[in-house]
């Protein structure tokens, strides 16, 4: 397996992680813990060392699958976790953000306990929370890496003051964002300006929610907690316009003998050495499919060719419904 290095602090990790989401959360029902448990050993057996989860996925209950399936691999694997919610102690659900760094160092321990680590590698503030500086924020992660109960700092879907606000507090290892052949606004500024700083890039929905794979249509209907319902970009005919992008995805994987799954992470990987994209899955062959991805070579003429298709495809719908789409920093 390949390796990628996110920051300047030698957080070494494979160059693709997964992400652990869906397993638990947001994709429809809970899928089988033993099941998910087996497919995250394998997924340490073919050489993935970095898993991505979150106190709020569940809530709690992905953590703690996280955690149970790689504790036999505990020194061989990168757990990156978050923090940033309120949680409805009665219900669980989400009740806005909370940043304060009390609740920061809150949130730590039970994650720690869930996670059965006693250090977390990589701890992602989930949401800016405009009620608390980021200097705050920043430097509650600083004392927990001071107490060994945390290795690295990162930040999820912030903007460029953000990033930089916080990065002169405690260092950030890694940018998690939605970045995909799909949505590509982090190209604008943040790429640069993670370039300039010495910062990784950890793009989530790496394949459009599963719309890049090709499987998803117009017609395809979702279980009715999936989150997808929700989406502006899913609308049933907002899919039939974006197809386009999934044709070019799918002209190339022929020519390459892939599938367009495998061209949209390969895409991904040949935008900087520092991108370790977390595509999520709840199924062995997609595993395998996703790690594929690795062995293509893009070339500057398949770059340019996709680059100058993509640029002629306008992508339709926003990316979140409102209330979620004021949370991101783009």
């Amino acid at each position: 397996m390949q390796k990628r290095k996110l920051g300047k602090n030698n957080l070494e990790v494979s160059a693709l992680g997964l992400g652990c989401m869906g397993m638990s959360f947001s994709y429809g029902p809970p899928k089988d813990k033993q099941e998910m448990i087996s497919l995250l050993r394998a997924a340490v057996d073919r050489g993935i060392t970095f898993f991505d989860t979150a106190e709020v996925y569940g809530p709690f209950t992905n953590e703690e699958l996280v955690g149970e399936a790689l504790a036999p691999f505990r020194d061989r694997v990168v757990i990156a976790t978050k923090f940033g919610f309120k949680l409805d102690p009665a219900t669980g659900k989400q009740a806005g953000l909370d940043s304060r760094p009390e609740h920061i160092k809150e949130v730590a321990e039970s994650s720690l306990k869930r996670l059965k680590t006693n250090v977390i590698d990589l701890f992602y503030q989930h949401r800016v929370d405009p009620n608390v500086p980021i200097e705050d924020v920043a430097g509650a992660v600083k004392d927990l890496i001071q107490q060994g109960k945390v290795k690295h700092f990162g930040l999820s879907e912030a903007g460029v003051q953000t990033i930089r606000r916080a990065h002169a507090v405690q260092p950030l290892a890694a940018l998690q964002n939605e970045y995909s052949l799909w949505w590509r606004k982090p190209e604008e500024e943040v790429i640069p300006a993670l370039e300039e700083l010495g910062i990784g890039l950890v793009p989530y929905s790496p394949l459009g929610k599963g719309f890049l794979t090709g499987k998803i249509d117009e017609k395809t209907t979702f279980d009715k907690s999936d989150f997808r319902n929700s989406v502006p970009r899913f609308t049933p005919e907002n899919r039939k316009a974006n197809q386009a992008v999934v044709d070019l995805l799918a002209r190339i994987a022929k020519e390459k003998g892939a599938t367009p799954a495998q061209i949209a992470l390969a895409w991904l990987l040949a935008q900087k050495p520092w991108i370790v994209p977390i595509p999520g899955t709840t199924k062995l062959s997609r595993l395998d499919e996703n790690i594929g991805s690795l062995a293509i070579n893009l070339t500057s003429d398949d770059l340019r060719e996709i680059n100058s298709a993509a640029s002629k495809i306008t992508v339709e719908g926003d990316r979140y419904p409102e209330h979620l789409q004021r949370m991101t920093g783009l």
